[in-house]
């Protein structure tokens, strides 16, 4: 998954050469079928507990996830003065809806920024300028959200190098860090090997981690005492789920109702066991015997998923354990926790009010590597509402054209998308929400580009 550079001398290739080996002993374990290497850590005395090794990370004078008071005022305005949108604020006090010369947009009444995206950009904002004088890094993205990202490497933030193999495996390269420098760790969160390695390596760490993300690592460690597998509801290429199933002992990924429902199904009768490493190589930790180790299981997830569809797969294992041990032997073989982020449930629901709005067409905003914007789209496009999700204005124009990203992942264009009329032949509605990772600003823009063309066509039919 990732080049770990030596500490003495950063190379590509050598993996902690210089750790204290009375300490820490480095393995090296290898998926079977063909996945790639991870590096596990163990320590000599004992077993290594992961929540107390990432405690003990986050104890260090030299990681910080409270920001920095002298340069919080600072970061705050900047993020008003280039993320706001008076536009926005217009709208949502006027009841969310806003008629401009036969155009009616209908805002969401849950969208865009969360609270822990907010927090992660500040925090690398006052990150910048707490340390002006240094080298700073960022491990992933940010955020999903490429404007946004752009405008930290504006600032001289360097994004660690990452290429994705031809199975979708993620690999980094973390030699070009040095001890003097500060390392910003993403809202997504990052390994525990990666925060092992920068800890090591005695570098300043800014961690902005959503919160809600770490309670789903909190909940993995509840997995663990009581000896069950996590099942993690995710994408297993995600840069959240990476992470969290980093902090695992015994993990099994699964992106949707289907393939647990295949789970469940080998739970019962069994199967083909060939056929099963091979569905989930990529997704599952390393050594995983699906007739050892989905005895006893766990439900967690993806932050950024469908919440309707991580209950739907918590209450099928359910199920599926009290079938195969009865009620009374359920809880020895079954745990789970609420883990599913409120800022996504409600921007789910929101949406979901949205589209019962009778509305001509949809505007998402966000970026299009970004999940919960994904799943924003999904809503729409399942009550047959045409929706157009763009990351940014530029995709809107010149004339009546877009560039948008459509519910199967592929990139579209569209001529005279934006109708003249509404279906009823009156005003056109438009509804309109964002991803979690938007700025305001960046709706604000799409926003005023929409109302251009509008302005436009109802000129040629007066015409």
């Amino acid at each position: 998954m990732f080049c770990f550079p030596s500490l003495s001398r950063p190379h590509i290739g050598t993996n902690f050469a210089d750790f204290d080996a009375s300490k820490v002993t480095l393995a090296h374990r290898r998926r079977s079928h063909g996945a790639s290497s991870r590096t596990v850590y163990a320590v000599a005395e004992r077993p290594l507990d992961k929540k107390q090794r990432r405690r003990e990370i986050m104890q260090s004078e030299k990681f910080n996830r409270r920001g920095f008071a002298s340069t919080k005022e600072e970061a705050q305005g900047l993020m008003v003065g280039e993320f706001s949108s008076e536009l926005l604020k217009a709208l949502r006090e006027s009841a969310y809806t806003l008629e401009r010369d036969g155009l009616t947009v209908l805002l969401a009444k849950a969208y865009g920024f969360c609270w822990g995206v907010e927090r992660a950009v500040a925090l690398a904002f006052e990150a910048r300028r707490q340390f002006a004088d240094k080298r700073i890094w960022i491990t992933n993205e940010i955020i999903h959200n490429p404007k946004v990202n752009t405008r930290l490497k504006e600032m001289g933030i360097f994004f660690v190098p990452e290429h994705v193999d031809e199975r979708g495996m993620r690999h980094k390269d973390l030699s070009g860090i040095e001890p003097s420098d500060v390392v910003i760790l993403p809202a997504f969160g990052a390994t525990l090997d990666e925060m092992t390695y920068l800890d090591r390596l005695g570098c300043q760490i800014v961690d902005t981690t959503c919160p809600w993300v770490s309670k789903v690592w909190n909940a993995l460690d509840k997995h663990q005492r009581a000896r069950c597998t996590s099942i993690i509801h995710g994408k297993w290429n995600h840069e959240e789920t990476i992470a969290t199933a980093s902090f695992a002992e015994t993990y099994l990924i699964v992106k949707d109702l289907e393939e647990a429902e295949y789970v469940c199904n080998y739970i019962l009768h069994g199967g083909d066991k060939e056929a099963f490493l091979n569905r989930f190589q990529n997704a599952m930790s390393a050594g995983f015997d699906p007739e050892r180790d989905l005895n006893a299981v766990g439900i967690a997830n993806q932050t950024t998923m469908m919440k309707n569809e991580t209950a739907a797969i918590g209450k099928l294992f359910e199920k599926t354990m009290m079938r195969k041990f009865g009620p009374t032997e359920l809880s020895k073989h079954f745990v789970a926790f609420n883990t599913i982020c409120d800022a996504t449930q409600e921007r789910q629901d929101a949406m979901l009010e949205l589209v019962e709005q009778d509305l001509d067409l949809i505007l998402v905003v966000g970026g299009f590597n970004s999940s919960n914007t994904s799943h924003l789209v999904e809503i729409a496009h399942q009550r047959g509402i045409p929706v157009y999700h763009v990351d940014t204005a530029e995709r809107i124009g010149p004339g009546n054209r877009i560039e948008y990203r459509d519910v199967h992942g592929q990139i579209q264009r569209a001529e005279y998308w934006l109708p003249k009329t509404g279906k009823h032949g009156g005003h056109v509605r438009l509804g309109v929400t964002s991803g979690a990772s938007t700025p305001d600003r960046y709706v604000e823009e799409c926003l005023d580009r929409i109302f251009l063309i509008h302005a436009l066509a109802k000129s040629e039919v007066a015409v």
